[in-house]
């Protein structure tokens, strides 16, 4: 029997009707087997995530002032969906130990995994499938970092005769028993975990979402949906700000080979997005997505015979390491060399760095660009298509952008455009149109 492992986004759970809609997802399909919830979220633009409201409490108890209205509201939550689910499941002994810890003042990590560990119990009690504590399967160092190997073992091992379970998303736990949550989105991470600990056919990943678009909605309207994408060309992307899946996700199931789902829990009839290893799928598009991000500054080097001189990148480097600053791209030339840094990083020690770098390699000039951003185009399908880049800066010269920078990695997976900020919006839609709308015709 097929294995499929469901993890449910806080949208997807947010109310009773979610709930439903979740739940008929669910046993619509024997082989999901394995669920992963996330704690509530929004049920509209006004409303509140439950991980939040948890947050503000945690803090408000533990400070010695008032909360008691803070923590009914979510218990508030939690009793308008087992109302309206008519569950027989009463919470109370379960928001006492949690009280208690928060004015014990047990710890935020602790504070924001309530959220996924109440909502598990709630999903469990509808389902009708086993309970397990994440924190008993799930675990950290006491540096706080995730061991991989001892969570494997001991999910597997346990679950290996559990035929149906609910393990909360978010969170696991150190040594000594705390708490201890991945980054936001973590339920994502928690759900890659299972399904390699049980050897998954697939993963799915249920979202507000009908997959990943190939351009961000809030800048071209109505982007079309990527239906298949690989391991590599998602992390391209989700570095560069395309959010639907946290990107700690991959890992553990791109080891096994198993395939992830982005489906829409409102529009379950969608495909929606499948990642996987590799393909022989020919993408629809020359490109598969675009994504960017603001806020980056250039910092230009130049001099005479660079080329010639051995250690001088990595002497160069070597300034930025010192004031802990990671670079993004370092495009050159035979006397030049241009360093890609977050300016908000940078700003604070770029005075420092300018001195550094000249100390270091005594160049004949430093000059600064701030306020760029920077475009990643990404697709599979460039690598067997002429004239990639050039549609690129035909598409943009057309629409009067200035392209100040533009790297291409060896494996031809991507081109990085660097443009003003306030040409962000404008490139993205120039592009879309150049490899999207023109080829949809």
């Amino acid at each position: 029997m097929m294995k499929k492992v469901v993890k449910f986004g806080g949208s997807s759970l947010a109310s009773t009707r979610q709930f439903k809609k979740a739940g008929e997802i669910i046993r619509s399909d024997k082989t999901r087997r394995y669920v992963i919830p996330s704690a509530p979220g929004k049920r509209n633009d006004k409303d509140e995530k439950v991980t939040d409201m948890l947050y503000a409490c945690y803090d408000a108890a533990s400070a010695g002032v008032a909360y008691k209205k803070l923590l009914n509201r979510i218990k508030d939550r939690y009793l308008e969906i087992i109302n309206g689910l008519n569950l027989e499941l009463n919470l109370d002994y379960e928001f006492d130990r949690i009280e208690e810890n928060f004015v014990k003042g047990i710890g935020r990590d602790y504070a924001a995994s309530r959220g996924e560990y109440l909502n598990g119990i709630v999903m469990a009690n509808y389902l009708g499938y086993e309970f397990i504590d994440a924190a008993e399967v799930i675990f950290f160092d006491e540096q706080g970092n995730f061991e991989p190997d001892t969570t494997n073992k001991e999910l597997s091992e346990r679950l290996e005769h559990v035929e149906r379970a609910v393990i909360p998303g978010f969170y696991g736990s150190k040594h000594d028993g705390s708490i201890k949550t991945f980054s936001r989105g973590g339920s994502d991470v928690t759900g890659s975990i299972v399904a390699k600990a049980i050897h998954a056919d697939l993963y799915e990943n249920w979202t507000d979402v009908s997959g990943f678009l190939v351009a961000d909605p809030r800048i071209v309207k109505d982007p079309e949906v990527i239906e298949t994408i690989t391991y590599k060309e998602l992390r391209e992307l989700a570095y560069m700000g395309a959010s639907v899946l946290h990107e700690d996700a991959i890992f553990p199931v791109r080891k096994e080979g198993i395939p992830i789902n982005i489906r829409n829990t409102n529009k379950p009839e969608d495909k929606g997005t499948l990642i996987v290893e590799s393909t022989c799928r020919k993408p629809r598009y020359t490109i598969t997505g675009i994504a960017g991000k603001r806020g980056f500054c250039a910092i230009n080097i130049e001099k005479a015979m660079m080329n010639a001189e051995v250690g001088f990148g990595r002497k160069v480097l070597g300034v930025f390491e010192n004031y802990g600053i990671s670079f993004e791209h370092m495009p050159s030339g035979i006397d030049t060399m241009t360093i890609m840094v977050h300016q908000d990083e940078f700003e604070e020690y770029e005075q420092s760095v300018i001195a550094g770098i000249h100390r270091a390699v005594e160049p004949d000039s430093v000059d600064l660009e701030s306020d760029l951003a920077l475009i990643a185009v990404v697709g599979r399908g460039m690598k067997a298509t002429r004239g990639t880049a050039g549609r690129i800066f035909s598409a943009l010269a057309h629409a009067r952008i200035n392209v100040k920078m533009i790297d291409q990695g060896s494996s031809e997976l991507n081109i990085i455009i660097g443009v003003k900020n306030v040409d962000f919006e404008a490139a993205i839609k120039a592009i879309y149109d150049i490899f999207v709308s023109a080829e949809m015709r």
